[in-house]
């Protein structure tokens, strides 16, 4: 076996939530590895009767065609045409491939595609529970001119696609009724995040203002969210996943300071530390991308990546802890390493906790971060 499977799972009467992560063995060519990681998923599909609900791979932009390949021949039936965000990320210490986490869900009926100009986009779970709506990979790089082969980053037309981006994930959520302020987790990929992120966050934090997320008089509803340095592998500067409660409504927590950590939106940042929504089998925690900052907002160990590390584990635990959850309710992490030097700093924390790593080399949105984690938690209590 050339790969490594966590699988975690929440059951209820209504469903059953099935996260898994998948990692590549070292020293194993990448065919190899990518044989293996989907196969082993498509394995575990099969025996749970499960469907996907949002499917995430990170490797360098050359192995994404080898991935494609790999993964449509074990997947067979259980692709539904919904194309995976496929991420680009430097090669890491397992090789080009950092990994692939499926979000799948079985029990009841299987998930109804969602369509965007003929596409499709996403996914809707129904129960009598809840129903649940995940957007993956919209991106606009087909509609604003394509950037393939530019060596330098144009921002005014990075923000532009940002902005239709947005809406573009917008105008889909109302066709089914909602808007963002039933968004309870968003995902942003950012094609070279440093030389454009206080463009995207103008653009964000306007956009969320406009709809009444932010802003005087408003509950400051803004989804947890990750904004992090890996672009589409499809082209373009930006690409976006999110998960939205359709029902039932005004069901979603928010958390907009945790632990050591103030409001992001103090320093410009339009998201929330964390989120709890009902998912369909109980509830689910959404912790933001985290990192080494500060009461103020600063950022703390510059150029000690031990340090950043070890406080941006404390971060992440203790946003954990605001929202009742253990580390053992931990059942989806990824840990995003600057450079393969933070990497190997990083692999001498990672067995402490016994969380579902899957680590990716790509910068973060500060120049002097080093590290940062995200996480996905269900609280056994519900």
């Amino acid at each position: 076996m050339t790969a490594n499977l966590d699988t975690r799972s929440v059951e209820s009467p209504e469903a059953t939530e099935i996260f898994i992560s998948g990692t590549p063995q070292e020293n194993v060519p990448l065919q190899d590895q990518a044989r293996e990681i989907f196969a082993g998923i498509s394995d575990v599909l099969r025996s749970r009767g499960a469907s996907i609900l949002q499917e995430r791979i990170f490797s360098t932009q050359a192995a994404a065609e080898t991935l494609r390949k790999a993964r449509s021949q074990a997947y067979g039936d259980l692709d539904d045409g919904v194309t995976p965000s496929f991420l680009v990320a430097a090669e890491g210490s397992s090789g080009p491939i950092a990994g692939v986490q499926v979000h799948a869900v079985s029990g009841g009926s299987r998930p109804e595609v969602v369509q965007l100009d003929g596409n499709p986009c996403g996914r809707i779970f129904r129960s009598p529970r809840c129903s649940y709506l995940t957007l993956s990979y919209i991106s606009v790089a087909g509609i604003l001119p394509a950037i393939r082969g530019r060596d330098a980053l144009d921002t005014n037309e990075a923000a532009d696609q940002a902005k239709a981006m947005m809406e573009t994930a917008q105008a889909v959520l109302k066709k089914y009724g909602v808007d963002f302020l039933s968004v309870p987790r968003t995902w942003m990929w950012l094609r070279d995040i440093l030389s454009w992120y206080d463009d995207f966050n103008h653009v964000r934090t306007k956009f969320f203002t406009d709809w009444g997320l932010v802003g005087p008089g408003t509950r400051q509803s803004m989804p947890a969210s990750t904004g992090i340095g890996l672009g589409p592998a499809s082209g373009g500067h930006c690409a976006m996943d999110l998960t939205a409660v359709l029902e039932p409504s005004d069901s979603i927590r928010f958390l907009q300071a945790a632990g050591k950590q103030q409001c992001a939106m103090e320093y410009g940042s339009a998201f929330s530390r964390a989120s709890k929504a009902i998912t369909p089998a109980s509830h689910t925690v959404f912790v933001s991308g985290t990192a080494s900052i500060d009461t103020n907002g600063q950022t703390t160990h510059i150029g000690d990546a031990a340090g950043q590390i070890k406080t941006t584990i404390e971060n992440v635990r203790a946003v954990l802890g605001d929202m009742n959850c253990g580390d053992e309710d931990v059942v989806h992490i990824i840990a995003y390493c600057k450079t393969t030097e933070v990497e190997k700093v990083f692999n001498a924390y990672k067995d402490t906790l016994a969380w579902p790593w899957i680590t990716v080399i790509c910068d973060i949105c500060r120049a002097d971060l080093l590290f940062e984690i995200e996480a996905t938690a269900m609280p056994r209590q519900g």
